[in-house]
């Protein structure tokens, strides 16, 4: 009998085959003749077990593996057949037959890869960046590095914005202490956000030893569930106030940083250069965005339903370690699962674009292309060869370095189809700093 296939909807299809039943039986009688040989039965010899205990003994069980077998070869045959791309596994359903039927039929629920026409890129427009580091953009580099080694001394005087705070604290809830909600000899940075708000701000003016107590109302959203929208009273006492001190500009400073002379100049140059390199990256990164999202736009496909699930469990998995990660109970997170489910549909779209680019335009990576790559990333370490071993020791991180060069292969196939337009900005607008 023809394999015969229906269509189910733009990607679903359902293939009705069928397989004669002796060969499930020959094959069936073919196994359990090979596991005769060897079978352990308690009051037989080894060889001299009667098939019919052995078809009693395992019976159902090759008759599953053989059925499981069939359908997979004939369902494989058939694809070949009817020159179909699966896109995931098969839901198999075998049909109910008739006591004197000769043939074995069965279903197989699949969706197929869509047919990928790419859109036409002529009438698209992609910002490059153009960005030069200023003087005043060192300044707010160096100022960084110094708040990141800022050290604190006690001081006689009221908590201000910026101090470090040593305090105890007790909350309560409708009378009763709550997880979290108790601490002695805790340390914060006033201004730093690191509590909310209103617990914060009431710190501000209080002086060693003083007590204060207040109400902190916990946001809605807030990440623990047991608080979120209640209103705590919080006793408070202040231990103890630290004011920072940040190091100067100095020899020791560039020294701190790597300059092994201490010449302060040479300092500003390596962190303008690192600010450089800051701007080359994040270039690539928004001019990849913009050509991907273009590609999206101009190539309207269908995405395959089992391929959009399994990124969106991927997604979700990777959100939960991210939390998890950051000592955040995933359960306690309501993740937007729509946000996810889209982006999911969006990266197995892009995908599928990117391939059906990559094969049409012969845009695979070449050797040299990833050596280079990965002697560029060797560079910024202090032993390159080891670091370039390093990378192709590992298939996994050799794979990474080639999908990214993949990547940078497409985005400038279509960067010479398209109008790119330089566009000026500061350092801090590039990096999306208010």
């Amino acid at each position: 009998m023809q394999p015969n296939i229906e269509n189910l909807g733009a990607l679903e299809r359902r293939l009705s085959v069928s397989v004669p039943l002796e060969t499930i039986e020959t094959e069936m009688e073919s196994r359990l003749k090979r596991i005769a040989r060897t079978a352990k039965i308690p009051g037989f010899r080894p060889g001299k077990v009667p098939m019919k205990i052995v078809l009693q003994q395992y019976g159902p069980q090759v008759r599953h593996e053989v059925l499981g077998d069939v359908l997979q070869k004939s369902f494989n045959q058939a694809l070949r057949e009817q020159n179909l791309r699966i896109a995931g596994s098969p839901r198999f359903e075998p049909k109910v037959a008739a006591e004197s039927a000769s043939e074995f039929e069965f279903n197989a629920i699949f969706e197929v890869y869509p047919d990928v026409v790419l859109g036409d890129l002529s009438a698209v427009g992609v910002e490059q960046p153009v960005v030069e580091v200023a003087p005043a953009d060192v300044d707010k580099t160096l100022e960084v590095v110094r708040k990141q080694q800022v050290r604190y001394h006690p001081v006689e005087r009221p908590a201000v914005v910026g101090d470090q705070a040593d305090i105890d604290y007790r909350g309560i809830i409708d009378g009763m202490e709550f997880a979290g909600g108790k601490a002695e000899g805790f340390t914060l940075v006033l201004g730093e956000g690191r509590f909310l708000k209103d617990f914060e701000e009431p710190l501000i003016g209080m002086s060693v030893g003083q007590s204060k107590s207040f109400e902190v109302t916990f946001p809605a959203d807030y990440h623990g569930k047991d608080v979120a929208g209640k209103t705590a009273t919080f006793e408070v006492k202040l231990n103890g106030v630290k004011a920072p001190e940040l190091p100067e500009v100095d020899a020791e400073f560039a020294r701190l940083l790597g300059v092994a002379d201490g010449d302060t100049e040479r300092m500003r140059g390596e962190i303008k250069a690192n600010l450089e390199r800051e701007i080359f990256k994040r270039t690539k990164a928004k001019i990849k965005a913009q050509v991907m999202e273009a590609l999206l736009d101009a190539t309207k496909i269908e995405a395959p339903g089992v391929l959009v699930e399994q990124e969106f469990e991927r997604l979700m998995q990777n959100a939960r370690s991210d939390l998890e990660t950051r000592g955040v109970k995933a359960a306690d997170i309501a993740l937007p699962q729509d946000v996810f489910r889209e982006q999911a549909r969006r990266r197995v779209c892009l995908g599928l674009i990117l391939a059906e680019l990559i094969k049409m335009h012969n845009l695979h990576t070449k050797p040299e292309q990833v050596r280079g790559v990965v002697e560029d990333l060797a560079q910024s370490y202090e032993n390159p060869g080891e670091v370039v071993k390093w990378h192709y020791s590992s298939p996994d991180r050799l794979n990474e370095i080639e999908s990214a060069v993949l990547e940078d292969n497409v985005v400038a196939w279509v960067l010479e189809r398209v109008t790119v337009v330089d566009k000026a900005m500061t350092f801090d607008e590039l990096m999306g700093k208010p």
